[in-house]
Order: structure tokens, then C-alpha cells, then sequence
């Protein structure tokens, strides 16, 4: 028999930056708020103590900071033709888990988002006409503009110390030489941190970019510049680009997490708690399944506990926002063959293009050092920053260098054609390693009627209930974006005359490919929206369908965007927590009528 424990006023599902912003503005709503997170404690100590948190083999080979696939996965298939057989072994894409979820190993490419982006479908239709839009396309409108956001990118950068140079404040242009992005909106606030220096690597992407007509702007980098106290009193430490941030703790209290840049100001909140180990089953439903009476889970032991709470919010990963939500009956399950039906709806990821070049021994980049969000970028291709027109596709992409630090085991490129082994092979690596870069486009990936997520009719995760079905394939609008943006990035490394450029871009015949790393960026499943027919959550990210629970992170996107989409899930974040306080909590129920 289920223990049920006293009430609280907010259960919140999912540590990682979502849940932390929500734990920390609701307790200063004065919300009595627990935090249940399925994963172990995790912080700065030991995670992030040096020497241990720069082992290879333990973080990134054994990857000690990721989810556990054997207790629970997704099953994976291309079309609904198939079978789906469940994803057993962390390549493609690395959820994380424990205190901070994927906050914690996250590499800090910090970011805002494209206007354009937020209304995807309304901009396409208006300067392309609505035959643009391929057949089951099915991208839309976030619900949100960027002007109504601002403020809360501005709180989010100011409570990571992201690292950045503005084009614009305010409408006045203030840094038209010096790494701006001149493609950026504007801003009500500079950075709170100046730029990070440029690696050599990043030094010959500039250069190049520039020779061949692009515009180059620094990376906006949640890794500090320099000494930072954020608004909760978090201190942090100058990076000193060491080179471990994607896949691990940064010991140098660097790089921004909830566990570094939230979790010492919620310690002290007395009406605050943090439940590790603790894995939620279901939301708790009223009969009439139309409000949350809280969530059951399993605690460490593997007791079943039931916690009433007023208020639940889902801000765990973007899979598992989707799959409490199927299992829970929380909205209506996506029908791909009606086009019906919410949860689950317009799944997307990310479309990677990515090129090496390779130099003599007169060219050293030295890419043993870097931070995770430290680069140079260009925008000229990025969203609808040119005519897409003549080229029928939809999205955009960035280009970067982002030299994060490559790793002695992991990240060792040899020239085409190169034994996989042996004296020939050690040769290479010695040639090569300290004389590459590596550049990336960062391709936005849009919303099909054909990807979508469901509950898996076959497979169970260690607790009985049915895994998280993803039925996912690239489709022509992603082959020619990704052919497209291979040969305009192509040209910035020709410019950088090296003796071999390596790379190739998507063709027909590629598939999804689960083998491969590419991001973690999955979007979509519980989107937002302003009709209730084609979205999960309204505009503050409230079930419609049970108003007292709220869904953040990136499951609310419509479609996948061209930047990493930290910063948007933290903005959006911010303007719901700001929506419950100013809203809900004074008149509980719909803050949209549908």
C-alpha cells in the first residue's frame, strides 16, 4: 500500500534548470515546494571536485552523468511501418540525470532565439505564401513574441553570467566591431560578462567567415569572462578553459548550472525541499480528470508514495514531460493518422552539418583546451536571415566553431582513409591532433506529421509501465536545408586553405542514425500553442486540459530551432512562473478560455 505523505502546495517533477527556476520562484511566491528528481544527488562536491571530475573514461566513455537506460529508455523506429526497438546504449542523444539534470553536464551555449522562430508558420505563409509549407509539415506559432520574452532572456543571462557581446541595447547598435551579431534582436541590457576569449581555432573560423562575406560574432557562453555574483548571490569563477564542460561538473565553478547558480540560494528557503531518488509513475488525477491531486512515485527503496500537492509542474527532460503525460492521461494522445490529438505531437531534434579541416604542421590549434559555450558564430543563413525562396526549404542554420575541448580518447580525427588502428593509425593521430577544427551547422529541424511520440504497445521500463515510443526518420525538407548549409559552411573552410576538408552533408538515402551523437536538443511532444486542437499547453505552458498542471522545457516547442534551446526553456520558464504567481495563484483554474 502506497504511503501518502502531508501535502504540499507544489510538486515539482525534474531537477534541471526548469525545475529549479520554478522551485525558486515559487518559494518566493511563498509556495511550500518539494522537487522530485528520479536521479541521485549531484553537486559540485564530488561531481565537480578536481582532479576526478576531469575523467574521460568515467564522464564521457561510461558517461557517469546520464540517464539510465537499463531502468528506463525510449524504443526508436523511422516510420510507422516498423517495429520500434528500445534505445540501449547512450550515442545519439544523452539525457541527463540526478540533481540538475542536464544542466549539470550541459556544455553553455547560451543563446536566445530568432523572432522568426516563435512564429514559424504565420512568417512562412506571409512571405513565402502558404504553399510553401511542405504536405505534412506541421510547425506553428509558439504562442509568445519575442518582445513579451525579453525580459526574461535579460533575468536568465543575468542568473547564469552568460559571457556575450550585444549588437544593440535598447535600439542603439554598441558593438559593431567587436563580436556583435548584427542578425541578433535587440536587447534591454548588455551581457552581464564580456565575450570569452577566442581560441586560435575560432581566431581562423572569424577570419574566414569574414574573407567570404559572412558575419562573425562570438558565441553567447554561459562560461565566465570572469569573477560573477548573480542576482541569488551565486558566486562563480573565471573559466580557465580547461576543456571539460559537455558531459561534466565544472570544478572551476564556471559553467552555469542549477546547481551552481540556484541551489545555494534554494538551501536556504525553509519551505523548500529536494527528493532524490525519488522516480514519479503518474500525475494524480481527479475523476473527471480535469486537475491534479499530485504524483506517485517510487522512492529509493522502491516504496510507492503518494504526494497530494495543489500545484504540479513537469519540468523533467522533453521525453519524460511526454511520457508522464501519456501515462497520466493528461491531454489527448496524437493520432499521426487523423492528424489528432496533442501529446506527442510534432516531435523534432536537430539537423547537424559538421566539416573538419585539417592543416599543416605550420597551423596549431591546440583544441585540447576550450568551454563549452566559447566559439564564433554566423547567423547570414539562420532562420529567414536570407530568401529561401529560390531554394524550397524551410529553416535556417548557424555556423560555428565551438572548441569545447577535444578529448584523448573520444575525439581523435584522422585524415580519410586512415586505418582504424595501428601504426598507421597513431601516425595520423599524431599529425593531426593538434593541427584541426572542427566547424558545425547548427541546423534548425522542423515538425512532421510523420515524427511523433507515443506509449510502446511491446516494451516496459523496469517499473511495468510502457516505454516512450519515438517514431522518428529525416524527410526531404531536411536533406536539402542540410546540403544547402554544408556548401555555404564548405566555403569558409576552403577559405582557411587546409591541406584536407572532411565532411559530407545528408543525402536521400540517410537516416536517423541512434549510433551517432549529434544533440540532446529534442523539442516538441507537449507544444504550446494558441488552439487547443493542435497544442498540449497554452501560451504560460498550462495543460489545457488540467489547469493546474504546467509543462516547461523544451517539449513545449513547436519545431527545433537553429540555437541551442537552454535559453529559450529558461525564459519561457520565467514568464510562466511569473504567469502562476501573477495570475493563477490569485484565481486557480485557465489563465487562456479555449
Amino acid at each position: 500500500m502506497a504511503n501518502e505523505m502531508k501535502k504540499v502546495d507544489a510538486v515539482i517533477v525534474g531537477f534541471g534548470w526548469a525545475g529549479a527556476i520554478m522551485a525558486k520562484e515559487l518559494t518566493e511566491a511563498g509556495l511550500h515546494v518539494l522537487a522530485l528528481e528520479r536521479g541521485p544527488h549531484r553537486d559540485t562536491y564530488p561531481d565537480g571536485a578536481y582532479p576526478q571530475s576531469i575523467d574521460e573514461l568515467t564522464y564521457n566513455i561510461r558517461k557517469k552523468l546520464f540517464q539510465d537506460l537499463s531502468k528506463s529508455t525510449v524504443t526508436i523506429r523511422h516510420n510507422a511501418s516498423q517495429t520500434a526497438v528500445p534505445y540501449r546504449q547512450l550515442a545519439a542523444f544523452l539525457p541527463g540525470t540526478g540533481t540538475g539534470g542536464a544542466g549539470l553536464h550541459w556544455s553553455g551555449v547560451h543563446f536566445r532565439v530568432d523572432p522568426v522562430e516563435l512564429r514559424m508558420r504565420s512568417h512562412y505563409e506571409e512571405r513565402y505564401g502558404k504553399n510553401f509549407i511542405p504536405e505534412g509539415m506541421t510547425i506553428q506559432d509558439f504562442g509568445v513574441s519575442y518582445d513579451e520574452l525579453e525580459p526574461y532572456f535579460d533575468r536568465a543571462e543575468k542568473v547564469f553570467g552568460t559571457s556575450g557581446n550585444a549588437w544593440s541595447v535598447k535600439g542603439k547598435v554598441v558593438n559593431r566591431d567587436q563580436g556583435g551579431n548584427p542578425f541578433a534582436p535587440d536587447r534591454s541590457s548588455d551581457f552581464p560578462l564580456p565575450a570569452q576569449k577566442r581560441t586560435y581555432s575560432a581566431q581562423l573560423f572569424s577570419r574566414a567567415a569574414a574573407k567570404v562575406g559572412y558575419h562573425p560574432y562570438d558565441l553567447p557562453s554561459a562560461n565566465t569572462s570572469a569573477p560573477y555574483t548573480n542576482p541569488y548571490g551565486a558566486q562563480m569563477g573565471p573559466c580557465n578553459f580547461c576543456g571539460y564542460c559537455s558531459g561534466y561538473a565544472c570544478y572551476m565553478y564556471s559553467k552555469a548550472s542549477p546547481n551552481v547558480n540556484i541551489l545555494p540560494a534554494l538551501r536556504q528557503e525553509p519551505k523548500f525541499e529536494l527528493r532524490n531518488n525519488s522516480y514519479v509513475l503518474r500525475v494524480n488525477l481527479t475523476e473527471d480528470k480535469k486537475r491534479a491531486t499530485g504524483v506517485t512515485y517510487l522512492d529509493g527503496q522502491g516504496r510507492e508514495v503518494v504526494q497530494p500537492a495543489d500545484l504540479v509542474i513537469l519540468s523533467a527532460f522533453q521525453f519524460h514531460n511526454v511520457h508522464l503525460m501519456l501515462l497520466s492521461g493528461i491531454g489527448k494522445p496524437y493520432n499521426p493518422i487523423t492528424n489528432e490529438g496533442t501529446v506527442g505531437r510534432n516531435f523534432a531534434y536537430q539537423n547537424m552539418t559538421t566539416i573538419k579541416a585539417l592543416f599543416d604542421k605550420n597551423t596549431t590549434t591546440n583544441p585540447f583546451i576550450g568551454a563549452g559555450g566559447n566559439g564564433v558564430a554566423v547567423d547570414d543563413f539562420n532562420a529567414d536571415n536570407f530568401d529561401h525562396g529560390p531554394h524550397g526549404f524551410v529553416g535556417g542554420s548557424p555556423f560555428w566553431v565551438n572548441q569545447a575541448g577535444t578529448k584523448p580518447i573520444s575525439g581523435l580525427p584522422t585524415p580519410t582513409g586512415t586505418p582504424g588502428w595501428g601504426s598507421e593509425w597513431k601516425a595520423a593521430v599524431a599529425d593531426t591532433y593538434t593541427h584541426h577544427l572542427s566547424m558545425d551547422a547548427h541546423g534548425a529541424h522542423q515538425s512532421y506529421r510523420s515524427n511523433y511520440l507515443d506509449l510502446d504497445p511491446n516494451y516496459k521500463d523496469a517499473y511495468g509501465q510502457p516505454l516512450l515510443r519515438m517514431t522518428f526518420d529525416w524527410q526531404e525538407n531536411d536533406i536539402k536545408m542540410a546540403q544547402f548549409m554544408f556548401g555555404k559552411m564548405h566555403k569558409i573552410a576552403e577559405a582557411m586553405n587546409p591541406k584536407m576538408i572532411m565532411g559530407a552533408a545528408k543525402t536521400a538515402d540517410t537516416h536517423f542514425d541512434s549510433t551517432t551523437y549529434q544533440t540532446t536538443h529534442m523539442n516538441g511532444g507537449a507544444i504550446m500553442g494558441e488552439d487547443p486542437k493542435t497544442s498540449a499547453v497554452n501560451r504560460y505552458l498550462q495543460s489545457w486540459d488540467v489547469s493546474n498542471v504546467f509543462v516547461p522545457g523544451a517539449s513545449a516547442f513547436p519545431q527545433g530551432l537553429g540555437y541551442n534551446p537552454t535559453g529559450l526553456v529558461a525564459a519561457l520558464t520565467y514568464w510562466s512562473a511569473k504567469a502562476i504567481r501573477e495570475q493563477y495563484l490569485k484565481n486557480p483554474g485557465p489563465l487562456v478560455q479555449a
